[in-house]
């Protein structure tokens, strides 16, 4: 039986799937490494860490940006009959909300780079120059984009724990599909 790439009525299909646990993989693992590069003593390794922080973050602005277009074309699957009127209302509004945390926090990043007073090119991957956003160059717009990158990611990191518990509250404790439903694709004749 040949998996699909779009979603069906009960599950989602590849596209959906790969997208999904790749950006979560690298939205985690941008927290990891922001953590980390402001924390060496070393200043040119951080140096290489924020130039692979900022690739990363550009990468998974494009990727978030995919998603979204995707979603848009492929309803998502249907809730099981065993989630709450609760849960059904507030579901859509936590998807909103890290949808838009993913992009308010690569965003604000570029923000920050682009009105910092050092100047220094955003290069994502080493291959061109990301153009700055246009915004003034300033120490208070630097330091205004720095503490809302901050608290994005902290916002951030602790709503993608409550869509991982919320998940797994599902998988073990209710025992219904909504966490192999982004685990397992659909079947091209939709059939579970």
């Amino acid at each position: 039986m040949s998996m699909s790439i779009t979603n069906t009525p009960t599950r989602y299909g590849w596209a959906a799937i790969i997208l999904h646990w790749l950006i979560g993989a690298l939205f985690i693992g941008q927290f990891g490494l922001g953590f980390v590069m402001v924390r060496l003593t070393s200043q040119r390794t951080a140096f290489e860490l924020i130039q692979l922080h900022k690739s990363l973050g550009f990468l998974l602005l494009g990727l978030v940006i995919l998603r979204i277009a995707w979603r848009i074309g492929n309803a998502a699957p249907a809730l099981p009959r065993s989630v709450g009127p609760f849960e059904r209302r507030t579901a859509p509004l936590a998807h909103f909300a890290l949808y838009g945390f993913q992009l308010a926090l690569p965003l604000s990043g570029w923000a920050l780079v682009s009105v910092s007073m050092l100047e220094i090119p955003s290069m994502p991957f080493n291959l061109f120059v990301m153009p700055n956003l246009p915004l003034a160059e300033s120490d208070a717009a630097e330091n205004f984009w720095a503490a809302a990158h901050w608290y994005l990611a902290y916002a951030g990191i602790a709503l993608v724990i409550l869509h991982a518990l919320a998940a797994l509250r599902h998988h073990f404790w209710l025992k219904d599909t909504v966490l192999e439903r982004i685990i397992m694709p659909s079947s091209d004749r939709g059939a579970e």
